[in-house]
């Protein structure tokens, strides 16, 4: 079932704000911050939405529209792990990076699954950590 257009708005508008949220950190450099702020973040305790990764995804692509400045990696995969926690999914933010040509980058997992980026995450950067 698709999500109506007004859940999708207020979804859209949620990820605009958690976007800000996560670029607070980032402002100050504080990766430490933003690491733990993600990792803290409760799993709601709620039936999982099975339309959640595909409706967060959606809202933060849309969100980023909007939004005044380009959004990397770890901003977007900050805001849409916690997203889809609130909506009761066990999501993950995975941090990987490659060495030659030295690369990071970071994605979010839903049971192994990369959500928000390329299904071959893993064949490219090796994971660093998850939160």
């Amino acid at each position: 079932m698709k999500t109506d257009r007004f859940t999708q708005t207020v979804l859209t508008v949620g990820a605009y704000m958690e976007l800000v949220y996560f670029e607070l950190y980032l402002a100050r450099g504080n990766f430490a911050a933003l690491y733990e702020a993600v990792r803290a973040h409760p799993v709601a305790k709620r039936t999982p939405d099975v339309m959640a990764p595909e409706d967060v995804s959606r809202a933060i692509d849309l969100a980023c529209v909007f939004y005044p400045k380009e959004a990397l990696c770890l901003q977007r995969s900050a805001a849409i792990t916690c997203l889809l926690r609130r909506r009761g999914v066990r999501a993950q933010l995975v941090l990987g990076a490659q060495l030659t040509p030295f690369k990071s980058h970071a994605w979010v997992e839903v049971d192994e699954l990369v959500v928000n980026d390329k299904p071959y995450m893993h064949e490219i950067y090796g994971v660093l950590d998850r939160c």
